[in-house]
């Protein structure tokens, strides 16, 4: 298996930076292929700006979506986007590791975010009509491909629980997994998450490695979450809106889209 890690933490030797390290090394011991796009150490450019799109005219409106379009169309995105889009189509695994920064992903990885996934690369492909409403959501470029975050914060795991402080991690990590992997159709597993990391001991960490080891030795046996595909029946075409008596009473917001 190819498996691509995007990394993003500004500390070569954190806590983050050694569990890298361990999933490299027992992914290279399991026999797959790992490349790792550091994104702090490759300086990435994070906003996405006019610049990302050198052949659209000076005089002329920006309009992301369209540039991007257009662009990927003509193959003038830039080479750092280019060469990270070629990583994603050789990749059979991506993961996305990060610590959860002000309930979310560091802004550098979302700008890897924005500005790789390309209108026509990652989404806004494929047709519309009355049964179908574009790839996403189960379809697109990543279709049968796999996806993972490894995620650390610094809170008690009971702070993210259902009734935590913080909200539940589900919640929290549901615009990533559902937004940003599942949308262009990546199968999504369950996140490795690390809580308390500044008050973890050698043993602590050792246990850590011990159970990143195991998971990622289960990456192509473990089920991925059970979201709802967009065009498997479950949602109305074209308001998109859950079919009527599908869903528990109890269930809204975003464990609605979770098969039951």
């Amino acid at each position: 298996m190819k498996v691509l890690i995007v990394f993003a933490h500004p500390e070569e030797h954190s806590f983050n930076g050694a569990l890298r390290d361990i999933a490299v090394e027992e992914l290279k011991a399991q026999g797959h292929e790992v490349q790792v796009s550091d994104l702090y150490a490759m300086h990435w450019k994070a906003d996405i700006d006019r610049s990302d799109f050198p052949t659209i005219a000076p005089e002329s409106r920006l309009q992301v979506s369209e540039a991007s379009a257009a662009s990927f169309a003509t193959n003038t995105l830039t080479d750092d986007v280019k060469a990270e889009q070629d990583k994603l189509l050789w990749a059979d695994f991506l993961i996305l590791q990060f610590p959860l920064w002000w309930w979310s992903m560091p802004a550098i990885l979302k700008g890897w975010v924005d500005r790789v996934y390309a209108y026509g690369f990652a989404y806004g492909v494929g047709p519309h009509n009355e049964r179908h409403w574009g790839d996403r959501f189960g379809e697109g470029t990543f279709k049968g491909k796999r996806a993972m975050l490894i995620v650390t914060t610094g809170g008690w795991e009971s702070h993210y629980s259902s009734r935590g402080v913080n909200g539940p991690i589900e919640d929290l990590l549901f615009p990533i997994n559902r937004g940003i992997l599942f949308y262009p159709g990546y199968d999504v597993l369950p996140p490795f998450l690390v809580y308390r990391v500044q008050k973890l001991d050698e043993k602590g960490f050792e246990q850590v490695a011990n159970r990143l080891r195991e998971r990622v030795r289960t990456l192509s046996t473990t089920t991925p979450i059970a979201y709802r595909t967009q065009n498997g029946g479950d949602y109305t075409i074209p308001s998109l809106e859950l079919r009527p008596g599908l869903g528990t009473p109890s269930s809204g917001g975003f464990r609605i889209h979770l098969r039951d």
